[in-house]
């Protein structure tokens, strides 16, 4: 059924204060130091033309992961691209961390010591302190824990991680904030060490938060990190079988008597499983990818994590690190304008619920990186958060819309400073238009897929979004609106006044 919208001019009741920072990503220690990541779709599939195949072993990663070699972190289009979404939070972290040595001095001189999987060398570390000094931004890592580190029953000792954060600090670039282990309630898929369980991880979880409180306090402490030891998934997460199949503990057993207190509250999240893990449970078929089921589920996650958050870190912030279109990679859509409504959903949802950062996963890797892996060129969902950053201010706003399909609407204050609004409307109908009444003469840049829904281009008020010459971005315009405006099924619209 078609939907009408009747927006307001300022003043609106407001939310809260967003963190500026609330859009951010991740570039995976697995990218920095070379190493196995998901495997690319083929065009066919990415097109929906070629269905993916289904993969009965999951837990072999041979069927669903290749090699990759180090991403080049100086290559300046993926600079020019990092730096025109200005300052974020760059987290280095995913489940190849657990596992990395820190060959900072060189002694090891590329051989791998027992127990660990791969080697960060100082050159690697140094490009992406380079990194993050270009961009202005702020660095999180999690740390090794693994056999090479110590034994289950060894506690867990700061050998390794020492001279990470040291050379940081050093280089004039420190780690601001830091997990301990990536997704450590996936006992059975994070390599901790053979016979690791929740007692363990409470133990050594609180040895790195008081080694961290006495060496680096000017450090966050970021915690627990952990993936879907709720339901994530809503429908589409029938029998638990995720959760049963992982051997996933609980944060509340991962965290025992917690004797040290996190600063910030983390978590996981994805929108379901991709085809690529499909056989675990949890994926949603394209056809629902834009349904109210499919996008209300950020915010019932957020609100299932409230209460953990309000009880190990009262008043503290959420952070959300690691997000984006599907466990496994993401969705064969999810490089394309079809994610765009899920991913700017996201952030609207997010943001009425709680303050805090999301960090897509990932920057430039695996199908549902905000620039496509090797080339760097731009998707869809980088534009779509490039245009969230030049338009949404800080201020949440109540927009007095009810969410409903066809009518998620956003408010917050414009983020150019000047009086008025930014509002966010996402169509999610497939069928229907919706109608936006507007409260005085305002400015509108709608987003569409360029030709189709599944298309790899975003169109901006029609015109399609592509770099230029010398990798110029798009002009990114709206177009001038009074009255009343139409947006068509599936779009999404910010709105000015």
């Amino acid at each position: 059924m078609s939907q009408s919208i009747k927006l307001k001019g300022a003043p609106l009741a407001e939310i809260r204060e967003q963190n500026p920072l609330l859009v951010s990503y991740n570039v995976e220690m697995t990218e920095v130091t070379g190493g196995t990541f998901w495997k690319a779709y083929t065009d066919a599939q990415v097109e929906g033309t070629e269905e993916f195949p289904v993969i009965s072993d999951w837990t072999n990663m041979g069927n669903l992961q290749q090699y990759y070699e180090p991403i080049d972190l100086y290559n300046p289009r993926l600079r020019k691209m990092a730096k025109a979404l200005g300052v974020a939070w760059v987290r280095v972290s995913g489940t190849w961390a657990n596992k990395t040595y820190y060959d900072l001095d060189g002694k090891m001189g590329g051989k791998l010591p027992e127990g660990f999987q791969n080697i960060l060398t100082r050159e690697q570390w140094i490009g992406v302190l380079d990194f993050v000094k270009y961009i202005d931004g702020k660095l999180l890592v999690s740390v090794a824990n693994c056999p090479g580190i110590h034994s289950a029953e060894e506690p867990w000792t700061p050998w390794q991680a020492e001279p990470l954060f040291a050379l940081s600090k050093e280089y004039g670039v420190p780690i601001e904030a830091a997990e301990f282990t990536n997704e450590p309630n996936m006992m059975a898929m994070s390599g901790l060490p053979a016979g690791y369980t929740a007692e363990h991880h409470a133990r050594d979880h609180a040895l790195f938060g008081k080694w961290l409180r006495e060496n680096y306090p000017e450090c966050l402490f970021v915690g627990p990190c952990t993936c879907g030891d709720i339901n994530m998934f809503g429908e589409m997460s029938a029998g638990g079988g995720i959760a049963s199949a992982l051997k996933m503990v609980t944060t509340e057993e991962l965290l025992g008597d917690y004797t040290e207190k996190c600063d910030v509250f983390s978590y996981h999240y994805y929108n379901g499983v991709s085809e690529r893990g499909a056989a675990m449970g949890g994926h949603w078929p394209v056809e629902k990818c834009t349904s109210e089921e499919y996008l209300a589920l950020a915010a019932y996650c957020a609100r299932q994590y409230l209460g953990r958050r309000d009880r190990y870190v009262p008043g503290g912030e959420m952070w959300v690190t690691e997000s984006g279109d599907a466990g496994c990679g993401g969705n064969t859509w999810a490089s394309t304008y079809l994610d765009v409504p899920r991913t700017l959903n996201e952030l609207g949802e997010f943001s009425t619920v709680t303050r805090g950062v999301i960090f897509h996963n990932t920057l430039a890797s695996s199908d549902y990186g905000y620039l496509q892996h090797g080339t760097f060129e731009p998707r869809p969902n980088f534009f779509a958060v490039l245009l969230w950053k030049k338009l949404m201010g800080d201020t949440v706003y109540d927009s007095g819309e009810p969410i409903r399909e066809g009518a998620h609407v956003y408010a917050h204050s414009r983020a150019d400073g000047k009086e008025g609004v930014a509002y966010l409307i996402i169509n999610n109908s497939k069928t229907d238009t919706t109608t936006v009444e507007l409260p005085s003469p305002a400015t509108v840049y709608k987003l569409t897929g360029y030709g189709k829904l599944r298309s790899r281009v975003m169109a901006l008020n029609g015109k399609p979004l592509a770099l230029g010459e010398g990798d110029a971005l798009p002009e990114l315009e709206g177009v001038r609106a009074e009255g009343t405006l139409t947006l068509e099924p599936s779009s999404c619209a910010f709105i000015t006044v």
